[in-house]
């Protein structure tokens, strides 16, 4: 206020800037309805953005990455999964065209598990194709409780992925595209690495590669043994 009293003495000090003083005493106020269209604009003004040193949100939130959300149970009881969601733009003489592919993974938690594939001009409309293309080409995944039957390596054009059996309470060990895969099979101990390339529909092949190929070992029975439940002597 007193910055505001200073300046405003220094003006009337002046002859002609005291006679625009004077006129804008004289002018007639601002309509109140002027005033409330001021104050809704300044409103719906968006707030800066955070600076570097706040934060976004409260917490230390999902870790798993961009993308990576928590899987979601649908009233089916099927699991679905959006891994990942890729843009594509093409120049053309009348513009710039976008489009978006979805990578989806849908299972039962049962030991079947599949992925689809998904391309439209919006978001939503390549979601719902992934869906359905990962209904349509689901495979039954040989497991050994909460686990895989052995250590197996799949490989899908440069990117590998090793699956190894792991113990109870070992957790689910893997990349969020992997994650994804074992969520769906009902897989929740498991260790898994990525060699070489990370590309999320390489990485879901080469997973779905190597689970396709796992094998269940049955007990082995020698040759001429009976299989007639033995006897005992009552």
């Amino acid at each position: 206020m007193k910055e505001n009293e200073e300046v405003e003495e220094k003006i009337v000090k002046t002859p002609a800037q005291a006679e625009q003083v004077l006129e804008e005493e004289s002018a007639p106020a601002a309509p109140v309805e002027d005033a409330a269209v001021a104050v809704e604009a300044a409103v719906a003004v968006p707030s800066a953005a955070p600076g570097r040193g706040q934060r976004r949100g409260g917490g230390r939130g999902d870790r798993r990455g961009p993308g990576k959300k928590a899987a979601s149970l649908t009233d089916s009881g099927m699991i679905e999964k959006v891994v990942a969601i890729n843009r594509v733009s093409k120049t053309t003489k009348g513009g710039t065209r976008l489009a978006f592919s979805a990578l989806v993974v849908v299972g039962d938690g049962k030991g079947k598990v599949g992925y689809g594939l998904g391309k439209a001009g919006e978001v939503a409309t390549a979601i719902k194709k992934g869906l359905n293309a990962a209904r349509k080409n689901m495979i039954m995944v040989a497991r050994k409780g909460t686990t895989i039957t052995h250590e197996i390596l799949g490989g899908c054009g440069s990117a590998s992925v090793l699956l190894k059996p792991a113990s109870e309470g070992t957790g689910v060990i893997a990349a969020g595209a992997v994650r994804a895969v074992c969520d769906g099979a009902g897989i929740t101990n498991i260790l898994t690495k990525c060699h070489r390339s990370n590309n999320p529909i390489n990485v879901v092949k080469a997973t779905f590669d190597g689970l396709s190929r796992l094998k269940v070992y049955k007990p082995r029975i020698d040759a001429g043994a009976s299989l007639e439940p033995a006897l005992t002597d009552q």
